[in-house]
């Protein structure tokens, strides 16, 4: 099992995609490669040190241009002549200086990164400021309004629960339901710093951006946060507010069921991970 923080600005999403002649503009890939994306990139690094192909299975797909600090994946290999640690070192040196592994741990092989899932936390970063943040202007998303986080906060515990989370999602989303639950929603203010938090037990396409989107709407007095239960009753992405740029998501963490725990203190808190009897925050 692997812990994966990487920034996504530069890559499209973490989903290995081949390139396709009719809309792909960049350079094209070497044969067998796809165009960047994470699963590509550190699959065929981590190949390359343990000598075989390997098949990458991460727990989420992230969209492109939106960032992790605790991606988990995993994949098989043979060469158990590699000590974890070290494997972790000759992949991260290969790696572009915007994606690190940060561990890497054996599991029983009944681990799989998406069956095993629990459940996953979102961070979303607002720079609610008059002037924009040059620095890290691909990591935030800019609003220059001032946010009532009060308001935020208020809507945001009304999403708290199993519901049906139609209006928060793209219509595509293709799956057969749009029943999720959210686990807890928060809003917090550290100065300019305007953090939303979402842990759910899974997400639907875009849910996340558009829960983020519809907060900071009604942080601008767009909506009130009363109009929670009657977006959610619409069932209807019309009934929601906007889309929230990808640049302000982070995947914080992804929480794991492993059937045979080891010794090792559960460390999921720093790393990303979150082990099943691990605390929530």
């Amino acid at each position: 099992m692997l812990t994966i923080a990487y920034r996504g600005t530069h890559y499209h999403g973490w989903q290995f995609q081949s390139a396709n002649p009719l809309t792909w503009k960049g350079p094209w890939p070497p044969e067998s490669q796809g165009i960047p994306t994470v699963q590509e990139i550190v699959g065929r690094h981590l190949g390359g040190v343990v000598g075989h192909p390997v098949t990458l299975v991460g727990s989420s797909r992230t969209d492109s241009g939106v960032h992790a600090k605790g991606q988990v994946a995993h994949f098989d290999t043979t060469s158990l002549q590699i000590p974890p640690a070290g494997m972790r070192l000759a992949v991260n040196a290969q790696l572009p200086d915007d994606i690190l592994i940060r561990e890497i741990i054996p599991v029983p092989r009944s681990f799989d990164a998406i069956a095993s899932t629990i459940s996953k936390r979102y961070q979303y970063f607002v720079w609610n400021a008059m002037d924009r943040a040059p620095f890290f202007a691909d990591l935030a998303w800019h609003r220059r309004h001032h946010l009532d986080t009060d308001a935020m906060s208020a809507a945001a515990a009304l999403l708290v629960g199993e519901h049906d989370f139609a209006s928060f999602a793209r219509p595509a989303h293709a799956r057969y339901s749009s029943v999720r639950t959210i686990f807890s929603c928060n809003v917090k203010r550290r100065g300019h710093h305007v953090i939303m938090g979402v842990e759910g037990s899974g997400f639907l396409w875009n849910m996340v951006r558009i829960i983020a989107g519809t907060l900071v709407d009604i942080g601008m007095g767009r909506f009130r946060p009363e109009d929670i239960p009657r977006m959610l009753a619409a069932k209807d992405r019309r009934a929601s507010g906007g889309t929230a740029p990808p640049q302000g998501l982070y995947l914080q963490w992804v929480r794991m069921r492993i059937e045979e725990e080891d010794e090792r203190a559960d460390e999921g808190e720093d790393l990303g991970w979150k082990r099943e009897d691990g605390e929530a925050e």
